[in-house]
């Protein structure tokens, strides 16, 4: 039986910020690359990738193919017949992933604290929260320390069973 291989692909550019790019991979996850430490960790600083160390190159970057894309980065490669063609610099998003960093999320650092608040106020301990919502004392604890994401299934069960508290969600 084939083993299903799981290839990271970019879905979305939420940002370019001087020399880092916030992406979302199809996990779900938005991480963020930081260039000069990507391209000194792949040994590419002598290369035309080098281009990626000036801002207003790196903010030309455009999402092609579930990667990050550069038509103002020359790149050439040789065709069967000898001829060279100029081709986008790419960097494949599994390198990409691997090299990057998850982006904490505003709203999971304000879910972990407020969840912390109220525990505190219950005046309930991690593992009494844990046992009241069906969870575990480690997971509270990933949670209020914004190291772990919440699915919004537990969320509802920490916060109406376990805090006896009610869940609005809003989108703006």
């Amino acid at each position: 039986m084939r083993k299903n291989l799981k290839i990271p692909r970019i879905l979305k550019i939420n940002w370019v910020k001087d020399l880092s790019i916030s992406v979302v991979f199809n996990n779900g996850e938005s991480r963020i690359i930081d260039f000069p430490g990507l391209l000194k960790s792949l040994n590419l600083i002598d290369s035309p990738a080098n281009m990626l160390l000036e801002p207003e190159a790196i903010s030309q970057v455009k999402l092609v193919d579930n990667t990050l894309s550069w038509n103002n980065i020359g790149q050439y490669i040789t065709l069967k017949g000898g001829e060279k063609k100029k081709v986008p610099f790419e960097i494949g998003a599994d390198v990409l992933f691997r090299f990057s960093k998850p982006e904490k999320s505003e709203i999971l650092i304000k879910i972990g604290r407020m969840i912390k608040e109220i525990r505190l106020k219950s005046g309930l301990t991690q593992q009494e929260l844990a046992l009241k919502s069906g969870t575990t004392r480690t997971y509270i604890s990933r949670i209020e320390n914004e190291k772990s994401d919440i699915e919004l299934g537990t969320l509802k069960k920490i916060i109406e069973t376990g805090l006896g508290k009610k869940i609005e969600i809003q989108i703006k």
